[in-house]
């Protein structure tokens, strides 16, 4: 494909979905799938999934077997996102044989040989979205892919964690931690100097005044969770590793690869410690090992599988003194 001149992020979106695919823990995944039926009520499970997206997601656990009765929550801060999903959805649904039951300005249901899939999206903040439902509902699992990176971890996930019933489960996946490898190398200094501070934008990144983003996220969600009052029953890596075969790239994975490089360029775009000529000249040469199918891209992240207890911990310990 030629280097793109504009950008869409829900292009990239949905190129991302085989890239999820092959990255996702498997290990994780079937802890997930052992845990799910014993752990829900009889009766539709209820899924909140932050940062959805266009609904990747909600196709995989169809496709993977793990939904057949499920009222889904999709929420995003991104108002196009959300709106692409309305669209995205119904049609993947509708090539796997599922027929529209319902359809609202915020939900759409799906049928298929026993399969009842509700799915409720709505375009708003984590925070905004956890200080309104708060008391009010609970979800049996609570899902976050490919987001918590992007987020103030110790304020953002007691919140969601509150939001668990007891028993609950969540499902936090794609979460990146500290390495993106590109080869072959170009000038192996400036490689270096560039991914570091690439990484740096990330844990100087604010939104609203606050942190929003760590590029240690993987390792740092351990003590994030325990903090918490999670239980983690599973981790595992979910590295992202793509590279062009005898056929190029999968899918539409040379696109993916744009996008980052184009991410890059833009987060670094400027940075005092870049020389202003250099960096311009090596995004260029990154998106030609593109289109010669040469680049090799690996990112480094962590799936996690956690419960909450079904006792708080602290009442426990209050029968136990």
């Amino acid at each position: 494909m030629a280097i793109p001149t504009t950008y869409q992020f829900t292009r990239y979106l949905a190129a991302k979905k085989t890239v999820d695919d092959r990255a996702l823990n498997r290990h994780v995944w079937h802890s997930l799938a052992q845990v799910m039926s014993p752990a829900v009520p009889d009766g539709p499970v209820q899924v909140l999934e932050i940062g959805a997206g266009i609904g990747t997601m909600v196709e995989r656990l169809v496709e993977w077997g793990l939904l057949r009765q499920a009222t889904y929550t999709a929420i995003d801060a991104d108002h196009e996102t959300i709106t692409a999903s309305r669209q995205h959805l119904p049609a993947w649904m509708t090539r796997h044989g599922f027929t529209m039951q319902e359809e609202t300005a915020t939900r759409q249901r799906f049928g298929r040989d026993g399969h009842d899939i509700a799915v409720e999206a709505e375009a708003i903040d984590v925070q905004r979205f956890v200080a309104r439902t708060s008391g009010c509902r609970v979800w049996d699992l609570v899902i976050a892919h490919a987001v918590l990176d992007l987020l103030d971890i110790p304020t953002t996930l007691p919140g969601l964690v509150s939001l668990l019933r007891p028993g609950g489960l969540c499902y936090f996946t794609i979460a990146f931690d500290g390495a993106t490898i590109l080869q072959p190398a170009l000038d192996p200094a400036l490689d270096l100097q560039i991914e570091t501070l690439y990484h740096q934008t990330m844990d100087l990144r604010r939104i609203g005044g606050h942190r929003s983003g760590d590029s240690y996220t993987g390792r740092h969600l351990f003590g994030h969770l325990r903090a918490a009052g999670v239980d983690i029953l599973d981790a595992g890596s979910s590295d992202w590793v793509i590279f062009a075969g005898p056929q190029g790239y999968p899918s539409d994975e040379a696109y993916f690869l744009h996008f980052i490089i184009h991410t890059i360029g833009t987060a670094l775009r400027g940075h005092p410690e870049l020389d202003p000529a250099r960096l311009p000249s090596w995004i260029a040469q990154r998106h030609a090992q593109i289109e010669a199918g040469s680049l090799v891209y690996i990112a480094h992240q962590l799936d996690f599988l956690g419960r909450v207890p079904v006792t708080p911990v602290h009442e426990e310990r209050g029968r136990s003194a």
